[in-house]
């Protein structure tokens, strides 16, 4: 097994790992490596559906997204794609996948199926460093706080894409998470807001709040928090959602990326409440 570090603060690309083994002992490796590096890469890895569904088990349940329709015939899977002549695409925004639900994802599994010569690459931030290296000021603004993580407009969100399919749910989610949360297995404080679906602290003044929360996303935001993927075919991506945000990146132009599709397959499992 090699292990090539892809920035000085997350992720890492692993070789030697055969996904297609989902034994206990293979799963241990794995799951050690994403909780050191946050995000793992692996590169030709041509897996099947179901191989894909048996690996995502191995880290816990798994959880149906509430708004994007599944794969045919695999309900966990969800299929994101970027038709050849879109500019954008699906997750464009720093995020945290699906942070308004009361048990966020704890782990994304990413496969890669059809990908441009250039172009998509994914950038994912190390939200444990976001913390350590936030303001003290604003560090002690937000001790103790809470802040309300909302999925308004996401079920529309899927619609501006047009290889994109909703699953026919309008309805609204809103949880309050701590915005600042201890991971369950590393113990680390992780900053837990995100640009995406945090709209408010809880008990703060809204204009105070606002101000706070655009520190705190344009701090997140950091190039020195970052690492960036480019992807390639039969490439599988695993990463802590607790701990990380991530973007995939639009960059396509004509003569570029543009004229190509980009087809992932998407597996979540299902997290616990932040404390």
């Amino acid at each position: 097994m090699r292990v090539k570090l892809l920035s000085g603060a997350l992720g890492a690309e692993v070789s030697g790992i055969n996904l297609k083994d989902s034994s206990k002992e293979n799963w241990e490796v794995v799951n050690s490596l994403m909780l050191e590096h946050k995000v793992l890469f692996f590169r030709d890895q041509d897996i099947t559906c179901e191989e894909h569904i048996n690996l995502a088990k191995k880290f816990g349940p798994l959880e149906k997204h509430v708004y994007v329709k599944s794969l045919k015939g695999y309900p966990e899977i969800i299929r994101i794609i970027k038709g050849a002549n879109e500019k954008h695409q699906w997750g464009e925004t720093w995020h945290t996948d699906v942070s308004y639900n009361p048990k966020p994802t704890k782990v994304i599994i990413l496969r890669s199926r059809k990908i441009p010569p250039v172009g998509g690459d994914t950038m994912f931030s190390n939200m444990e460093i976001a913390y350590e290296t936030l303001d003290e000021e604003v560090k002690n603004k937000i001790e103790g706080k809470k802040a309300i993580h909302s999925s308004l407009g996401a079920a529309a969100f899927v619609d501006k894409y047009t290889e994109m399919e909703g699953n026919g749910n309008l309805d609204e989610y809103s949880n309050d998470h701590p915005i600042v949360r201890t991971h369950p297995e590393t113990k680390k404080k992780i900053l837990y807001v995100n640009s995406m679906y945090t709209k408010k602290i809880v008990d703060m003044d809204k204009k105070e709040s606002d101000k706070i929360l655009k520190k705190i996303f344009d701090h997140q935001e950091r190039l020195d928090f970052t690492c960036r993927f480019k992807w390639t075919e039969n490439a599988v991506a695993i990463w802590d959602n607790r701990s990380t945000q991530h973007q995939g990146l639009t960059d396509f132009f004509p003569g570029r990326g543009l004229g190509h599709e980009r087809i992932m397959d998407r597996i979540a499992i299902q997290g616990d409440n932040p404390k």
